[in-house]
């Protein structure tokens, strides 16, 4: 510890975000350039380093937090980039994307503000790159098999990339046309820009990963066909098939998935596109969701400029403060939190029918109209209770030109044919079922991430990149030295 009363003397201080009229008139990230060094080794002192750190335990990564909060404090950059890659491939994504259920499981967190881990990961992944301290990692030897990972999201990515540097010859294969999965076309850049995304995938093809985009396995390769061809397949697709809204009106033009609506968004930032042709401007807005990806949403409608946008999250407002009956520390808790798109519409004034920050609390969508061109005009809800009952006297109706469903992802989409083609089988939810050491049914395939873990966190996605790695190379090799931090049927702590 560099200093042992720093959590008591230096009071929690976030990455303070750029002034809203300024942020949401461009796509860059929401956080004030160069604002965070200057602040993060005081706030790495503020770590306790406490006999039994159950940060540890609430990261399934197993990040060595302590140790690289002591570096940091110190400013010794390259130690501390050392033991945060030592657990993550890539910490500039889960520090700028992921939740942070580490900092519910501080222990500082008991009593007092966490510290901000996020932040401190964060910072140590950006100075990395701007010292050189996150070089290329090729491995000394080839080990002569080969590994096909299909999909290129964070679980993809990480499971290349370890398996890359133990020696094995692996081909990634994405259905779209560029790598990154949901991280390139579902994350607005406000949130993350690209270019950490393009380092990082440059970095690996200097490693010798090899990239195939634009190919669906299953349709464009027949999966049976790239299973003959590797020694071994893992399935890291994602959980991209969507929950559907079943009310009268679903039908109706202006009423589209999120993830129809994210894409051309992410396309117009890339330089694709001019236009969006689901673009919010000038448009009422509903979002059905009160999910990180209806956040998205959210934040993405202001910047095209819409007339109104309303979130609906058919769960009650949660208080500020943890219930310590409901989610004791260190579990993950259902607290309110501020996102930066919600703050944006908050100050904006960009639900005029819902409180400070866009959202209606405990509401249920009844059924959506439309005019007489079929196109969505109305949007009839409903308040509820507790149990999801309707409250006697409490509909209301929204204007709705574009209705936007955020309801999740129940499984990977089977679309493509991939799982009927392996004979995969699947559990009752529509995962793809696997054993113990992450194999499939079908022999030497494999299945890791939201595929087969359902709808999660990248933290956990990167973990069970990492994990399945280790699984097949034991799987080609007999053994393994590569980290295993979970496994397939681990989950969050809970009560």
């Amino acid at each position: 510890m560099a200093d042992p009363k720093g959590f008591m003397t230096t009071p929690r201080q976030d990455w303070p975000r750029r002034p809203v009229g300024e942020r949401v008139r461009d796509w860059d990230e929401v956080y004030v350039p160069g604002k965070l060094l200057p602040i993060i080794s005081k706030q790495a002192d503020r770590c306790m380093d406490c006999g039994i750190p159950f940060c540890h335990d609430a990261c399934p990564l197993g990040n060595l937090i302590p140790e690289w909060n002591d570096l940091v404090s110190r400013e010794d950059w390259r130690a501390a980039a050392d033991r945060l890659h030592a657990t993550n491939n890539f910490p500039e994504f889960t520090g700028r994307l992921c939740p942070a259920p580490c900092e519910s499981g501080c222990v500082l967190a008991i009593n007092q503000p966490a510290v901000t881990i996020k932040n401190v990961e964060v910072a140590i992944a950006d100075r990395a790159w701007e010292l050189g301290f996150a070089p290329p990692r090729p491995p000394e030897r080839l080990s002569g098999r080969t590994v096909a990972v299909i999909g290129s999201g964070p679980t993809g990515l990480a499971a290349a990339q370890q398996l890359t540097r133990a020696g094995h010859t692996v081909a990634v294969y994405e259905k779209d046309d560029r790598i990154g999965g949901l991280m390139r076309y579902g994350i607005p850049a406000f949130k993350m820009e690209k270019h950490h995304l393009e380092r990082r995938i440059e970095q690996m093809r200097a490693e010798g990963t090899k990239f195939r985009t634009s190919t669906a396995i299953g349709r464009d390769i027949g999966a049976v066909e790239l299973r003959a061809r590797y020694d071994a397949v893992v399935i890291a697709t994602g959980a991209t098939a969507w929950r559907e809204l079943d009310v009268p009106g679903r039908e109706l033009a202006g009423v589209h998935q999120a993830m129809e609506y994210l894409p051309p968004a992410n396309r117009v930032c890339e330089g694709d596109l001019e236009v969006s042709p689901l673009s919010a401007a000038g448009k009422h807005v509903v979002i059905i969701g009160g999910g990180d990806t209806g956040a998205d949403c959210l934040g993405t409608a202001v910047r095209e400029g819409a007339a109104s946008v309303t979130q609906l999250d058919i769960y009650a407002q949660p208080g500020a403060e943890r219930d310590e009956d409901t989610d004791p520390w260190p579990t993950y808790p259902k607290i309110y939190r501020l996102s930066a798109a919600h703050e944006e519409a908050g100050e904006l004034g960009s639900a005029p029918a819902a409180d400070a920050d866009a959202r209606l609390f405990a509401a249920s969508t009844l059924r959506l109209t439309g005019d007489a061109d079929g196109q969505v005009r109305r949007l009839h809800l409903v308040e509820v209770d507790a149990s999801r009952r309707p409250v006697a006297d409490s509909g209301r109706t929204l204007p709705a030109d574009l209705v936007l469903l955020a309801l999740g992802f129940s499984g990977p989409d089977r679309g493509d044919g991939l799982i009927e083609q392996l004979g995969l089988e699947l559990e009752p939810r529509g995962t793809i079922a696997r054993d113990a050491g992450f194999a499939t049914n079908a022999p030497g395939v494999f299945a890791a991430g939201d595929a087969a873990r359902g709808q999660s966190l990248i933290v956990w996605a990167i973990a069970e990149g990492r994990a399945v790695a280790a699984a097949v190379d034991r799987h080609l090799t007999g053994s393994s030295r590569l980290p295993a931090p979970i496994g397939p049927y681990d989950r969050p702590m809970a009560v």
